[in-house]
């Protein structure tokens, strides 16, 4: 195992909606292998502000530059979190990337529903969950059927209001950032994610994978994080 120089960021990885720090499990064991530092941030998806909040608290943790990386849900928590100093460059995997005064919500709605959002269940107290079947046949489609329903059993509650709420800076527009495109996603639009990887001139690998591509795909997301980490060592 490498052992990273000072000037190598540090990897910190935002996870997205109805999923925990764990779902970065296979990223994170071959950014491991290759020396890299890793932070994994555990977000309680309760709004955008708390989010930003608890990966704020992680990058105040380190010293040195950070390479941050969102999946979904995780990348408009990354676009307002992105803004501290430390962070050098942005990941964006199959994730939202709103811009000022955008709210996910608004992106969701700009293009067609992918087939998950049927699959939302409200509890009518403000909190979403996925069931079942949009886990197995929309979100993990590509993973083994008993790891998707895993997911699901595992899967926090995700607050109706994340939605709504709003990006006040866009870390994106003054960073370089990747993105990686899920092309099988059923959850997250497609276009929406090819547009959004053009408006933010993202450097933009596709990748024939589900929305999950960070664990059906672990090796090729691991290479682009790798990647924006060289391109930004000093």
């Amino acid at each position: 195992m490498e052992t990273p120089s000072p000037s190598t960021p540090t990897i910190v990885l935002v996870h997205g909606a109805w999923a925990d720090g764990s779902s970065w499990r296979h990223v994170i064991a071959l950014l491991l292998r290759k020396g890299l530092r890793v932070v994994a941030v555990q977000n309680p998806t309760t709004s955008l502000a708390d989010d930003v909040t608890a990966t704020r608290r992680a990058l105040a943790a380190i010293s040195g530059p950070v390479v941050l990386v969102g999946h979904s849900w995780g990348g408009t928590v990354i676009t307002e979190a992105g803004n501290d100093p430390k962070v050098k460059a942005l990941v964006y995997v199959a994730a939202f990337a709103p811009g000022v005064g955008q709210s996910t919500g608004a992106l969701v709605g700009a293009h067609a529903p992918p087939p998950a959002l049927a699959k939302i269940i409200d509890d009518g107290a403000g909190f979403l969950t996925l069931s079942v079947e949009g886990w197995v046949q929309d979100v993990g489609q590509d993973l083994a059927e008993e790891d998707a329903r895993l997911l699901a059993v595992l899967q926090p509650p995700l607050a109706a209001r994340t939605f709504t709420d709003t990006i006040t800076e866009a870390a994106w527009s003054s960073r370089p950032n990747w993105y990686i495109v899920s092309s099988e996603d059923r959850i997250v639009s497609v276009d929406l994610q090819r547009e959004l990887a053009a408006r933010m001139n993202a450097r933009t690998t596709e990748l024939k994978a589900s929305h999950l591509s960070l664990l059906s795909k672990p090796e090729a997301v691991a290479q682009v994080i790798v990647e924006a980490a060289e391109a930004v060592a000093g």
